[in-house]
C-alpha cells in the first residue's frame, strides 16, 4: 500500500526520460511511481492538488544558515541612507546592555550612507561598549574604537571599517555563540527555506576563521538534526583552514585532514559532509573581490585572501586528499586563481568526476568560459545578487565587464554546468525570484545587465533541481521526480513555464514535502 499519491497534478519532473506526470506515487519516502505506475494502487491517503504544478523540491546550493537565523534575530542598521540613522541604531541597541559587553548589529552598508562614518564617530553613541557592526556583504564590518584598540597594531590604526582578515580578527573578540543559540538559528533559517520551496542546502563553510560563530559549530547542526529541528536536507561544507597537517602513508595523497580524515560524501539522509570551501577573495560590495583591472569607483584592484601560490596549493592539496572543492571566486583575478589551480591539481591526479565548483563566479572573462568547460568546473552563482545590487555592480564593472557579471548563457553554451544559490542572508533566498531573474537579467529598478546572459525558464529550473543536485553529488536521490528517488518535491500555485517571466516570481508556494511528508 502507498503512503501517499498525488492525484491531479501537472508534474515537471525534470526528467528527460518522462518529462510530465498527473499522479506521483510515494512510498517511505520515496517515489515509487508515475501515472499508470501507481494508478489505481491503495494508499493511505490521496491528495488531490487540483491540477497544481509540482517540482522537485528546490536546491540552494550555498547558504549560511546559523548566520541567516542569527541576523534575523539581531538588531539592525538597516535600512540606512543617513549617518544618523546608524547612530539611532547603535544608541537602541546599546541601551540597557552591561558596561563594556559586546554589542553585535547586522545589516551595515557603506555605499548609500550620506557620509563617511568611522570608529571614532561610532564611539560618540557606544557608551562604553564594544560595537561591531556587520556589513551586509559577510566581507566587512565597522568598529568603534574599543574593538579597535584590541586589535594587532597593524590593525588598529584604520578608520575602523575592516575588511576580509582584519574583519576576522574583530570576529575572532566576539565572544561564541551558544549551541542552543546557533541550533535556533539553524531551524529558524531552514524553516524559511521550506516555506520558500527549497528542500536541501549546502551550508557554504563551517569552521572558517574568517566567519566562525563558535568553534563547535558544527555540532549545532547534529544537535538540529538529531532534535527533529531540521527541516530539509542539509551538506556541510568545511572551511579550508579548519583542516590541520597530517602525516599518512605516502600513497594516500593527504597533507591536511578533518577530524579523523572524513571528506565529502560522509554521512547520508538529512545531514552530510559536502565540498572543502577555499577562500580566494571577498566581496564586490566591500570592493575586495580581486580584479585583474580596478573597479571605476576606487581604482582598486580588490585583493586575494592570501598569496595566488598559497591558496594554488591549499586547492591542489584538497584535490589530491579527495575532495570536492568549493572555491570561492567573485572576481576574474580570483577565478584565475582557482582555474590555474584545479588544472594543475588535475595534472597531477585525474579525478573526472570530482565536480569541483567555483562558488560565485561573479565576474568572468569570455576567455575563461573555455577552461571552466575543460576542467569540468561548476559555477555556483547568486541570481539575486544582480537583482538586488546589480546596479552598483554594473556601475562599479563599467559597460564593457558588466556583462560579464554572474553570467548564464555563456556558460551553458560552453558546456558548463550552471547551478543557482542564494549566499542567503546577503540576499533574498526565494528560488523562484532568482529564477526571474536569471530569465529577465533584469534588477530591481528594472536595469538589465548582460541581456545576452538570460537563459530560459526550463534551463533555470534545471539549476536549481537537476544540476543543483549534481553539483551536491545528490542526482541518484534528488532533482528530479522519478522512481526510486526521495519524495522531496514542491507544489506551486502556477506554471513558471507558461506564465509572464516577470509573475515566476510571484508564484505561489503552497506546500513543500520532505521524504513525502508536508509537515515541517
Amino acid at each position: 500500500m502507498l503512503c501517499t499519491r498525488l492525484t491531479n497534478a501537472r508534474a515537471i519532473t525534470m526528467d528527460p526520460a518522462r518529462p510530465t506526470a498527473r499522479e506521483i506515487g510515494i512510498w517511505r519516502g520515496r517515489i515509487v511511481g508515475l501515472d499508470e505506475e501507481v494508478a489505481g494502487l491503495p494508499a493511505r491517503r490521496v491528495l488531490d492538488l487540483d491540477g497544481a504544478t509540482v517540482l522537485p523540491g528546490f536546491i540552494d546550493s550555498h547558504v549560511h544558515l546559523a548566520w541567516t537565523g542569527l541576523k534575523s534575530r539581531a538588531p539592525s542598521v538597516a535600512p540606512s541612507t543617513r549617518v544618523d540613522d546608524v547612530f539611532d541604531a547603535v544608541s537602541h541597541a546599546v541601551a540597557g546592555t552591561p558596561p563594556g559587553s559586546w554589542v553585535d548589529l547586522g545589516g551595515y552598508d557603506q555605499r548609500p550612507l550620506d557620509r563617511p562614518l568611522g570608529a571614532k564617530e561610532l564611539d560618540a553613541v557606544s557608551q562604553g561598549r564594544k560595537v561591531y557592526l556587520g556589513h551586509i556583504s559577510g566581507h566587512a564590518c565597522l568598529v568603534n574604537t574599543a574593538v579597535l584598540e584590541l586589535l594587532p597594531e597593524e590593525v588598529a590604526h584604520t578608520d575602523g571599517f575592516l575588511t576580509e582578515e582584519a574583519m576576522g580578527a574583530a570576529l575572532r573578540l566576539r565572544p561564541p555563540y551558544s549551541l542552543d543559540e546557533l541550533t535556533g538559528a539553524i531551524e529558524a533559517a531552514a524553516r524559511i527555506c521550506r516555506g520558500e520551496g527549497v528542500t536541501a542546502c549546502a551550508e557554504a563553510g563551517i569552521g572558517s576563521e574568517l566567519f566562525a560563530h563558535s568553534p563547535v559549530e558544527a555540532a549545532a547542526y547534529q544537535r538540529a538534526h538529531e532534535s527533529d529541528r531540521l527541516p530539509i536536507r542539509l551538506q556541510l561544507m568545511v572551511a579550508a583552514d579548519a583542516l590541520k597537517p597530517v602525516t599518512t602513508a605516502q600513497e594516500d595523497l593527504t597533507s591536511r585532514a578533518f577530524g579523523l580524515g572524513l571528506r565529502t560524501g560522509f554521512g547520508e539522509g538529512r545531514l552530510s559532509l559536502g565540498a572543502l570551501k577555499v577562500f580566494t577573495d571577498g566581496g564586490m560590495m566591500a570592493r575586495t573581490a580581486a580584479l585583474t583591472e580596478p573597479y571605476r569607483s576606487t581604482q582598486s584592484t580588490g585583493q586575494l585572501q592570501m598569496p595566488a601560490e598559497q591558496l594554488e596549493e591549499t586547492i591542489v592539496q584538497g584535490h589530491l586528499a579527495g575532495w570536492q572543492l568549493a572555491v570561492h571566486a567573485i572576481g576574474d583575478r580570483a577565478v584565475d586563481v582557482a582555474l590555474n589551480a584545479l588544472e594543475r591539481a588535475q595534472r597531477l591526479h585525474h579525478r573526472p568526476d570530482a565536480r569541483h565548483r567555483i562558488e560565485h563566479a561573479g565576474l568572468v572573462r569570455p576567455d575563461q568560459l573555455p577552461r571552466f568547460a575543460a576542467v569540468g568546473a561548476i559555477a555556483v552563482i547568486q541570481p539575486s545578487f544582480l537583482r538586488y545590487f546589480g546596479d552598483d555592480y554594473s556601475a562599479i564593472m563599467g559597460e564593457e565587464r558588466a556583462p560579464w557579471l554572474y553570467r548564464g548563457r555563456g556558460f551553458l553554451d560552453h558546456g558548463v554546468h550552471l547551478v543557482g544559490s542564494s549566499d542567503r542572508p546577503v540576499a533574498d533566498g526565494a528560488p523562484l525570484r532568482a529564477i526571474q531573474f536569471m530569465v529577465e537579467r533584469a534588477s530591481e529598478s528594472g536595469q538589465v545587465i548582460g541581456s545576452a546572459e538570460g537563459i530560459g525558464v526550463d534551463e533555470a529550473l534545471r539549476a536549481y533541481t537537476s544540476d543543483a543536485a549534481y553539483a551536491c553529488h545528490w542526482e541518484d536521490s534528488a532533482g528530479s521526480l522519478t522512481s526510486g528517488k526521495r519524495a522531496d518535491l514542491v507544489v506551486l500555485g502556477d506554471d513558471p513555464r507558461r506564465v509572464a517571466a516577470s509573475r515566476i516570481g510571484e508564484i505561489e508556494v503552497v506546500q513543500t514535502f520532505l521524504d513525502g511528508s508536508e509537515t515541517i
